[in-house]
């Protein structure tokens, strides 16, 4: 193995335990910047291209856009996610159980379709902005 080969091996190890040690459902751009002060070589490019192989071998998905940026999980079994509205706060919410899905699937029948990824994102506030929210609004009175 070549000396650059190694080191994208190494920048590419590293890019994926970085998002799997994380709960935050990081941008690309996080990652980067996490990343650069230990690894000087490392560029935005690649961090993008790791992911996206990253996603087109499961190990990482994509929990969409926020903000303008797409964030990814390392917990790749599927699980709701919460997005804050105000401060972009992502965070995950235990998945529904086998039965509970059963249920949603017979009471809302859709002819032949058989499901094989369910995705699913809730919007709102936080509980840190919906408290700022009210302080805010009891405030201005």
């Amino acid at each position: 193995m070549n000396q650059r080969t190694q080191k994208r091996s190494k920048q590419r190890e590293a890019i994926l335990e970085l998002i799997r040690s994380t709960r935050s459902h990081p941008s690309a751009q996080w990652v980067y910047e996490k990343l650069k002060p230990r690894m000087p070589g490392l560029s935005l490019g690649t961090v993008y291209r790791n992911i996206a192989y990253f996603r087109e071998q499961g190990l990482v998905v994509s929990v969409g856009v926020v903000d303008g940026e797409e964030h990814f999980d390392g917990f790749v079994s599927p699980h709701p996610h919460l997005i804050c509205n105000c401060c972009g706060a992502v965070m995950d919410l235990p998945a529904p159980d086998t039965e509970t899905i059963e249920l949603l699937t017979r009471k809302f029948p859709a002819a032949d379709f058989s499901i094989d990824f369910r995705k699913t994102t809730l919007s709102g506030l936080c509980p840190r902005c919906a408290g700022h929210k009210t302080t805010t609004a009891a405030l201005s009175r």
